[in-house]
């Protein structure tokens, strides 16, 4: 099942409006990045033409997820600031309606069920204008004004 028809079916967060529950590691994983080195992955994502499955944008925590094929995300990680979750593990994340800029949203949202390759994601967290941000991280402001998710298509 696409994350879009997750969204669909899935419960609502109390009485928060536009709130959903998603399970994951049934149809898909998560791979959660901090938005400093998540958004520049996914520019570079763009850059180079990869298909880009769900990637949503978690503005009061600062993270970025992204779904890839669950059981994906076994190796080569362990020198980055992310974290896979998988079964046993569940999102909140808004649903198909617009959220405000303070929650966040979704950068990417197929219409189908494409999730992100996690090599090609890999790669690009491990991009050397990535791993720069690792060891000198910009301020969060720059980056949230720079790649908002309303901007989509660009970086």
């Amino acid at each position: 099942m696409s994350v879009r028809d997750a969204l669909r079916r899935a419960p609502m967060i109390g009485d928060i409006p536009g709130l959903r529950l998603l399970r994951v590691g049934d149809d898909w994983d998560l791979l959660r990045a901090p938005a400093e080195i998540g958004f520049l992955a996914l520019a570079h994502l763009r850059a180079i033409g990869a298909s880009i499955g769900p990637v949503l944008y978690d503005g009061p925590n600062e993270r970025l997820y992204y779904a890839i094929q669950t059981g994906t995300a076994d190796g080569g990680w362990a020198d980055l600031p992310v974290r896979h979750l998988s079964g046993n593990s569940w999102l909140v994340a808004p649903g198909l309606e617009l959220m405000d800029d303070w929650f966040g949203g979704w950068c990417e949202l197929p219409d189908d069920d494409t999730l992100t390759d996690p090599e090609v994601l890999l790669a690009a967290l491990q991009h050397p204008y990535v791993t720069a941000v690792c060891q000198d991280p910009p301020s969060a402001a720059r980056l949230q004004n720079a790649f908002r998710p309303d901007r989509k298509g660009t970086p």
